[in-house]
């Protein structure tokens, strides 16, 4: 899936090496003292999930803290509520045109975009090209969940790693070539921060509040939410649950995350185990283990997974979902996708 060996991590004022420090955004505030404002515009069919877990965290750091650290102003394209995954409408304080001067205007104001379901349909000229000038201008955007489609859309992921939700990082790499995609909870590279979207937005605002007021403050929040912890951004968000935290998960992940790399060439079992410092046999054991599987059905399961992706999420011909997912024949790729999902891919695609 394009992603990289190791995934960026969030970092605050966060720059590339060979790039200037960051001037938008949290760590170039002018003031410490002055609150840190979002502009967060939510597009038809956005997780509610993902958007609570953003503002809830702040909002809760401006409770606890007793002094205003966060703002935000939650606006769409016409003005209009907007409906969530769920059917559940959001009432908001305008349109996004009205504060579109205002944002590139105040070098102490974000743009957050959150997105969901059917991203691809939201997409406009006019959105394409303020996304352009907002970066020219330094202003840091911030995409949560698929809205990461929204700027390699625009043009302005080129030179920039980036994060987007597991279920379209298939489909966006093979839309976009060439892009630097992580799959990491979330990413920071310049002034544009990716966040996978769901709970990882909730990771990501305890790291804002932690750079913003410390620790301290992150922990006590937590524990108001009834939370042990917050995530650091580089954890691998497709990882299966459970072994994210568990010692002997982390090899059984480097397992995964070498499969994951190498989806349309599948590698010799043998190979991937020499990779991950394990002999065939520990590998073997490992996914009986933790996975109740093994890792030749494992690695035809990921394969299938990006090909159902391709199948709902892009327009390729069914032979060129095959080959990008290492099946040498239509035919093949055909029956093993039947097994595995009890329909065949054509039928996928009509539904």
């Amino acid at each position: 899936m394009n992603a990289p060996s190791k995934p960026i991590t969030f970092e605050v004022g966060g720059h590339r090496p060979e790039a200037k420090p960051s001037v938008g955004g949290l760590a170039s505030h002018p003031r410490e003292h002055e609150p840190i404002s979002f502009l967060v515009l939510l597009l038809p069919g956005f997780s509610q999930l993902c958007l609570s877990s953003m503002i809830d965290p702040l909002r809760l750091a401006n409770s606890l803290s007793g002094s205003t650290l966060f703002g935000w102003q939650v606006v769409s394209l016409d003005g209009r509520s907007v409906e969530s995954a769920s059917g559940i409408s959001v009432e908001v304080a305008g349109s996004f045109d009205e504060c579109q001067k205002s944002l590139l205007l105040d070098r102490s104001r974000t743009l957050m975009i959150c997105a969901g379901e059917g991203v691809e349909r939201h997409k406009t000229d006019d959105l394409r090209a303020f996304l352009r000038r907002c970066v020219r201008a330094r202003v840091s955007v911030y995409a949560l969940g698929t809205a990461t489609w929204l700027l390699a859309d625009a043009g302005v992921l080129s030179e920039v790693r980036c994060t987007i939700h597991w279920g379209s990082m298939a489909a966006m790499s093979e839309t976009f070539y060439g892009l630097a995609i992580d799959d990491a909870l979330f990413v920071r590279d310049g002034h544009i921060v990716t966040c996978a979207g769901e709970l990882s937005a909730f990771d990501l605002a305890m790291v804002l509040v932690e750079e913003r007021s410390g620790a301290e403050l992150a922990r006590n929040i937590c524990q108001h939410v009834i939370a042990d912890r917050w995530r650091d951004g580089a954890n691998f968000q497709s990882a299966p649950p459970g072994l994210r935290y568990a010692n002997a998960g982390k090899k059984l992940l480097s397992i995964i995350q070498i499969m994951e790399k190498h989806i349309d060439d599948p590698m010799p079992l043998e190979e991937v185990a020499r990779r991950g410092l394990l002999s065939r046999r520990q590998m073997e054991r490992l996914f009986v283990q933790h996975l109740s599987t093994t890792p030749r059905r494992y690695y035809l399961s990921l394969r299938l997974l990006k090909a159902r992706q391709l199948i709902e999420l892009t327009a390729m011909p069914v032979m060129e979902v095959a080959v990008a997912c290492g099946f040498i024949s239509s035919s093949h790729f055909s029956k093993c996708f039947r097994d595995h999902f009890k329909l065949p891919p054509s039928q996928l695609r009509k539904v």
